[in-house]
């Protein structure tokens, strides 16, 4: 059974930085991408940034490229997201998502979480101004 379980979320001054960090049980040769999202109050759920897990490539929400960087550490089964200068409009419950089935036809970088299988429960990113 895959669970993810975010860390690391919490109050934030804006312009400052947050480690989130997604540990998942499970993971096997099958697990095809990671990715985060945000749900902000009243909003839709919204893309952040995926990780392709064997290649190590990443793609971003234009929003956050620049100040977001996803990594992984294969070893663990993690999968962070540093999140520097941070702003208030990013006050949001951020989830980790994986995917392990086949990326639709012609899709490198999975952007919707509807292309995803599991998630977390999420953590609380509160950014004051």
């Amino acid at each position: 059974q895959v669970q993810l379980v975010e860390s690391g979320g919490g109050l934030v001054q804006a312009g400052g930085s947050l480690n989130l960090a997604c540990a998942a049980s499970g993971i096997t040769f099958s697990t095809d991408a990671m990715g985060w999202f945000r749900q902000g109050p009243g909003k839709e759920r919204e893309f952040v940034a995926t990780i392709n897990w064997s290649s190590g490539n990443t793609y971003y929400a234009d929003s956050v490229k620049g100040r977001f960087t996803i990594s992984r550490v294969n070893a663990k089964n993690t999968v962070y997201l540093q999140m520097n200068n941070l702003k208030p409009e990013e006050t949001a419950v951020y989830y980790c998502e994986e995917s392990r089935r086949p990326r639709p036809s012609g899709v490198y970088y999975l952007t919707e979480s509807s292309w995803y299988d599991y998630w977390g429960q999420g953590t609380r990113v509160t950014v004051s101004s």
